[in-house]
């Protein structure tokens, strides 16, 4: 079976959600490439004829088994890999939710090898993809702004 998602003609638009539960982050770890072996959030790719909040909702769904409230867009992300000739091999845009969890224990499919529920000051010592700590903390504001009492939370500057 070949993937449809290398080598694309254009990026691939997709979501994820920094899921908090009682203060703490779900964080999931990669079980195949490319992010292979990092921590990062749950998502992925939005479908044709779905809204992005319905997107990020069937994907953590999909992938953990959880159920979500996506509160507030928290940013975005790029990820572009690109092969030993320099051709871009995967193209994605990855808009990110700050989301609530509502219900459910994390049950993982074949994406995911872990999952974990952490204080975010954690993700300081975990292999995680580019740019986690940073969009973790505009989540965490932008559930504060929606009036969610969380501690704030600043990445540690590498």
């Amino acid at each position: 079976m070949s993937d449809t998602r290398s080598y694309p003609a254009r990026p691939f638009l997709a979501v994820s959600a920094a899921i908090v539960r009682d203060g703490k982050l779900l964080v999931v770890r990669r079980a195949r490439p490319p992010a292979h072996g990092l921590y990062t959030m749950p998502g992925g790719v939005v479908e044709a004829g779905e809204t992005l909040e319905q997107a990020v909702t069937r994907e953590v769904r999909e992938e953990t088994g959880l159920t979500i409230t996506p509160v507030a867009l928290a940013g975005f992300r790029e990820t572009i890999v690109r092969d030993a000739q320099e051709r871009v091999e995967r193209h994605f845009v990855i808009l990110c939710f700050a989301a609530l969890w509502r219900a459910g224990e994390p049950v993982l499919n074949e994406e995911l090898s872990e999952a974990r529920w952490l204080d975010p000051s954690a993700l300081a010592g975990l292999p995680t993809t580019p740019g986690l700590a940073e969009i973790v903390a505009d989540a965490y504001a932008r559930l504060q702004e929606a009036g969610r009492a969380l501690p704030s939370f600043r990445p540690v500057a590498t």
